[in-house]
């Protein structure tokens, strides 16, 4: 095991939500923490990313966003199905209701998805090498067959499917939200057959809704690495993955680093959400930056990386 090569992507979601969101993925960046980043592109700090990425060569993708703040399409921001009644997006819930009660347009959320692609080309001058989504709202029926063309049509390789090894055994995870996340497991498991017949890829292991705020620490996200390898070397081989002693293993460990949103300031038009204002994301960062961190990524032959290095 130890011997095995691994290529980890630390990817920090959520770049463009706020100046200070914006501040902490870039000082995990300096600080090798983090080797990726996802950016929103309705957020209210979106341009200030793109910049920041182009100045320290950051590697960006699209974090796409039906769920919370503002559509960037201007078409929709009048009149869409993806709006509620205060013209915002229905929000991470309510996204999943409306779209189970069949109320959805899935050519609207095509218009946006795509919309959501241009500004990003506008914004940092080349398309996104990754595209993943925003409150996991890619892998849910429906919407994900419409995010697979786009990814298609514009010839983006890499996105992320959410299905954590080890994910049911965190007894630490309150069981509201454990509910969420057997969801979007579930979804994703149903993604699968979609994005491979798109010839859509993903890395081999995801992380990240067990290390989530407060649970982040340096002996969790080793313990879910460990896990996840594990369970990943023993399966049988497939075609889509051949036996892993003759290649390298890769992981996304998603990750939300920041130092806490200031009120107005941040989101993507309705303002910054608890999860933004809470110490759990400064928290994230300071676990992410620990240098016992680090050095366990060096003797355990673990390469951080980004998509476009796969």
């Amino acid at each position: 095991l130890r011997m095995l090569q691994v290529k980890l992507i630390v990817t920090g979601d959520d770049f463009g939500y706020c100046p200070r969101r914006n501040q902490g993925i870039v000082d995990c960046f300096l600080a090798g923490a983090v080797s990726n980043v996802s950016l929103l592109v309705n957020g209210s700090a979106a341009a200030d990313a793109a910049e920041l990425a182009r100045r320290y060569n950051i590697p960006i993708g699209l974090h796409a966003n039906l769920s919370e703040g503002f559509p960037v399409c201007e078409v929709l921001k009048t009149n869409s199905s993806l709006l509620n009644q205060d013209g915002f997006f229905h929000g991470k819930m309510g996204f999943r209701t409306a779209l189970s009660k069949g109320l959805l347009n899935m050519s609207e959320v095509k218009q946006e998805l795509k919309a959501q692609v241009e500004l990003f080309r506008e914004l940092t001058g080349h398309l996104p090498p990754h595209m993943d989504g925003h409150q996991h709202v890619h892998v849910l029926p429906e919407v994900r067959h419409v995010f697979a063309e786009v990814l298609e049509e514009y010839g983006i390789k890499y996105t992320r499917v959410p299905v954590e090894p080890g994910l049911h055994n965190c007894d630490w995870i309150p069981p509201s939200l454990m509910d969420f996340y057997l969801g979007v497991e579930e979804d994703s498991f149903n993604t699968v057959d979609v994005f491979t017949r798109h010839g859509i890829r993903w890395p081999d292991i995801y992380i990240g809704l067990s290390t989530m705020g407060k649970n982040m620490s340096v002996s969790n996200i080793w313990s879910a690495i460990d896990t996840a390898i594990v369970e990943f070397t023993s399966k049988a081989p497939s075609p889509a993955h051949p036996p892993p002693q003759n290649r390298t293993v890769t992981i996304e460990l998603m990750v939300h680093p920041g130092y806490p949103s200031v009120p107005p300031a941040g989101g993507c038009g309705e303002g910054p959400d608890d999860f933004s204002q809470s110490w759990e994301r400064l928290h994230e960062l300071q676990t992410l930056i620990k240098p016992e961190l680090q050095s366990h990524y060096k003797t355990r032959n673990i390469q951080l990386c980004s998509f476009k290095d796969l």
